[in-house]
């Protein structure tokens, strides 16, 4: 077997490429499809519909004697082209036609296939009520990305090939159908409706799309064209709260893109079960119902407006401008994650896109460190769904803000809007990006590309700081701890020409006046003011000396913080207060945050305190709590207590989950006490019910009796229903804290079954692989038992939950029952999840007994240790 496609050295990360993966290129195309009509009867109670699928195609070539279709697990009934019957082979995944006339270029053919399916595995899915859950609705969706519209019709599944299309569908009275495009008809026919939608922009056929149900239908228009939200019956006020500002966000990225929405209205579908979080059909977004907020989940959800402005951004980005290959998603995924951030700007504030950038860029990194390192353009896999994964998203999203930033605003967009003018209604490849970019602003960008687009990784920078007080210079030591020091190391070097900012607070008069320094450029803000100068990181250690009249009170590096990397700040305590307090870009504070945190010590969680009572942005907030649980202090407890007060639900969440911390009777009565009462926020309770769990199962002296937790957590779970279970999922993985109860697991247990509301009873399945390394070998095999039980349903979510739950598990038998999910699911992302969470087990398993005792003791000492520390840092303080 040739190696030569696969990266050998990557790094010291797992490798993206699974065994057997290969390369994928888009098949050799016999002509343009030109339209495809497909005529379908729905009958929703067996499963299953019939109809004809009609292509009209204009061959590229003469002599063509055979057509292959992409069909999977279909019915083939017959197949004419012309009106005149063709012989044909299906083998259950390609329908191949043998023409009994050869193409001739310009003489069109149309193929019609009559067909009919039963039970579909993917592609189109039936829900509907049954004894476990008879309040679900009757809904028929389909699902085409990515190749999973052959499961559903015959054609040729590939994004490269565009055409206008046409869907006619018969449905029993009340449902409606919805589709792509507009409605050009509908018939009464008897207890049936026939709904007749045509497309006559041409689309690829993965954005072709179905959508039946009892919906509500509410209306709304941008610039006389219809703007539609289908929701379930009841929850119009939802829909509303929900999708409301969609017209806003159409006028918004209509001018950002400089091009108005192209096509004949926007409608989003709210559907149940829905496999995905949105889905961006040509003119027709699905979106899973549980994006719907009630009047308590607005308080903190910001992700439907996410979700309804990514969605749509797609529009433009994918369904007016096509990507040719599923390897260069990340053009349209990355638009769409980067519109989110551009959406939070225009609606909030730049403070707060900053904020927003960053959690993308974390996403990136968790994935890229934890998981696997990969070039975000590759063409070598198993399935084309694998590629959908942070690296297209939210790594996606990050290249497209240093595009930004390495243009300028004004140059940004005109380079956007030359891209999508030049290709709307085409396909396009990653370098079509890069020619539009140069034809709008001359500028050559492939330097950026080959560094974080056509390879893995980023920049990890280690940034020290020293001042001559003598000669007034400041020192900055960067260096890119990356790449190794010796000759290979030069590889994995980055080359950025990067600004770094000297910071003076206001009360410095100095800064007042010009400072004597060629050349550089100044930010001011109401509290400080940065002098800025751009220097070229490229090496694996480089000094830079800065002359500058003052000492500065803190040091910005990589100023905006346009540049995706990690940064481990090692400057002066007084330096890190300074710029937690002062410096203007709130991810440059949270920098500070995290390197204050590293020094430990009272004067850290002084600063800290005051951060998290003062600073202007929650999303600093959430940070300086993260941080300051991670000091192992009693003092860094009493600097949260106040954030549980905080106005904003975002940073009472993140200060409850940092109590998690702080295993002592006190911050147990804290989080029972908030638990008591109820806090507005959903989110806020979960974490409580989640962390009084941890909480109350560790080695306290003082401890809660385990039974009193679990009493409090039980009634949690009986008195909370509520959105999307969300309160009691956090019920659920507080239980999950207690390993090794029987009582716990038991009642755990018992939310597994069918008929519990689906989002608790997924995460009932998630936990019981945390709970699971405690138990005793009897309990061992009772969870076993049920994860194979429940491995054996198909419901894409449900065998999401118990792969995960496994692949927590320290006990080989995981492995047996992991493999057999791999190979029994119809998924392909459920088969990759499988196969990595296999590899968790593996290591599980190394020496699970010894480390679990190991952990415990170090617990122990390190509670012991932090309250000896304390005192002792409470005398310095007296004593000072």
């Amino acid at each position: 077997m040739s190696q030569s496609y696969f990266d050998t050295d990557n790094n010291g990360h797992k490798p993206f490429e699974l065994p057997g993966a290969r390369p994928h290129y888009n098949p050799d195309r016999p002509g343009q499809v030109e339209h495809i009509f497909l005529d379908l009867s729905l009958d929703i109670p067996k499963l299953c519909y019939q109809g004809s699928c009609s292509i009209r195609l204009l061959p590229i070539r003469n002599g063509i004697d055979r057509l292959t279709l992409d069909a999977v697990n279909l019915n083939i009934e017959s197949v004419q082209v012309d009106e005149v019957p063709q012989t044909f082979d299906y083998d259950g995944e390609q329908l191949s036609i043998q023409l009994s006339q050869v193409t001739q270029i310009g003489k069109r053919l149309l193929i019609a296939i009559a067909y009919s399916v039963a039970k579909p595995q993917r592609g189109i899915y039936f829900i509907q009520p049954d004894k476990h859950y008879p309040n679900k609705p009757t809904q028929v969706w389909t699902q085409g990305e990515d190749e999973d519209s052959r499961f559903w019709f015959p054609c040729f599944d590939y994004p490269g090939q565009l055409s206008t299309s046409e869907i006619r569908v018969r449905v029993p009275n009340p449902l409606v159908a919805i589709s792509n495009g507009e409605l050009i008809d509908t018939i009464e026919d008897g207890d049936y409706k026939v709904y007749h939608w045509l497309q006559q922009q041409v689309h690829p056929t993965y954005l072709m799309t179905l959508a039946v149900g009892d919906f509500a239908e509410i209306r709304d228009e941008w610039n006389g064209k219809a703007v539609t939200y289908y929701v379930e019956k009841g929850r119009e006020e939802d829909a509303k709260r929900s999708m409301e500002k969609t017209p806003r966000m159409i006028e918004f990225l209509s001018q950002k893109y400089g091009y108005p929405y192209p096509f004949p209205k926007y409608a989003q579908v709210c559907v149940d079960d829905f496999i995905f979080g949105g889905m961006e059909n040509t003119s027709t977004t699905l979106l899973t119902d549980r994006c719907l907020l009630d009047e308590r989940a607005a308080l903190d959800n910001r992700n439907t407006e996410s979700l309804v402005v990514h969605e749509l951004a797609h529009q433009w980005f994918g369904d007016l401008v096509v990507i040719k290959h599923w390897s260069h998603a990340w053009i349209k995924e990355g638009m769409a994650s980067y519109s989110e951030v551009m959406w939070t700007e225009q609606e909030y504030s730049l403070e707060e896109a900053a904020y927003y950038r960053l959690l993308e860029a974390r996403r990136y990194l968790s994935e890229d460190s934890s998981r696997y390192r990969r070039p975000m353009v590759t063409h070598v896999y198993r399935e084309a769904i694998e590629l959908y994964d942070r690296h297209i998203y939210e790594k996606g999203s990050c290249v497209y803000h240093m595009i930004r930033a390495q243009l300028g605003d004004e140059l940004f967009w005109q380079a956007i809007q030359t891209f999508v003018q030049d290709n709307a209604h085409k396909t396009v490849e990653t370098v079509d990006l890069l020619r539009a970019i140069e034809k709008a602003t001359g500028r050559n960008l492939l330097f950026l590309f080959d560094q974080y687009v056509y390879r893995g990784g980023h920049p990890d920078f280690k940034v020290a700081y020293s001042w001559d007080g003598d000669a007034h210079l400041a020192k900055i030591t960067v260096t890119q701890t990356q790449a190794d020091e010796g000759k290979n190391g030069s590889k994995d070097l980055f080359d950025l020409k990067i600004p770094i900012g000297f910071g003076y607070t206001q009360q410095e008069e100095v800064m007042s006046k010009e400072l004597g320094v060629k050349n550089n450029s100044k930010l001011i803000t109401p509290n400080s003011q940065l002098k800025i100068f751009t220097v070229r990181v490229n090496e694996h250690e480089q000094s830079f000396y800065f002359p500058l009249e003052n000492k500065p009170q803190f040091i910005s590096f990589d100023v905006g913080n346009n540049y995706l990397k990690t940064v481990a700040l090692e400057y002066p305590i007084t330096e890190l207060k300074a710029q937690l307090e002062f410096d203007p870009d709130p991810i440059s504070r949270s920098y500070a945050a995290a390197a204050l945190a590293k020094k430990g010590g009272l004067e850290a969680i002084v600063a800290l305190s005051a951060s998290l009572k003062n600073d202007p942005l929650w999303g600093v907030r959430v940070e300086v709590a993260k941080q300051l649980a991670q000091i192992n202090l009693d003092q860094a407890f009493d600097g949260l207590i106040p954030g549980l007060k905080d106005k904003n639900a975002y940073v009472r969440r993140a200060v409850v989950e940092a109590l998690t911390q702080f295993k002592t009777a006190e911050s147990y009565k804290v989080v029972r006490g908030l638990l008591q009462k109820g806090d507005p926020s959903y989110y806020v309770e979960a974490a409580a019910s989640r962390v009084i769990g941890a909480i109350g199962s560790s080695n306290l002296e003082e401890k809660p009796k385990e039974d009193k937790v679990l009493k409090l957590l039980k009634s949690v779970l009986e008195e909370k229903a509520g959105w999307n279970e969300v309160v009691r999922s956090g019920a659920i993985a507080g239980l999950a804290e207690f390993k090794t109860s029987e009582a716990a697991l038991n009642l755990l247990l018992e939310y597994t079954k069918l008929g519990v509301p689906q989002p608790l009873r997924l995460a009932t399945i998630r936990a019981l692989g945390k709970i699971s390394v405690g138990q005793s070998p009897a309990n061992l095999e009772r969870i076993l038992d049920k994860l194979t039980e429940l491995a054996k349903e198909s419901f894409f979510l449900t065998q999401v939950s118990v792969a995960a739950a496994l692949g927590q598990m320290e006990t080989p038998k995981a492995v047996g029952i992991l493999r057999s999910l791999a190979e029994q699911t119809a998924d392909g992302r459920v088969r990759r999840s499988a196969e990595e969470e296999i590899s968790k087990v593996q290591k599980n398993i190394g020496s699970e007994k010894t480390l679990r005792q190991l952990r415990e003791d170090f617990d122990q000492l390190k509670q012991q240790n932090q309250e000896l520390r304390s005192r002792l840092e409470n005398l310095e303080a007296k004593s000072k």
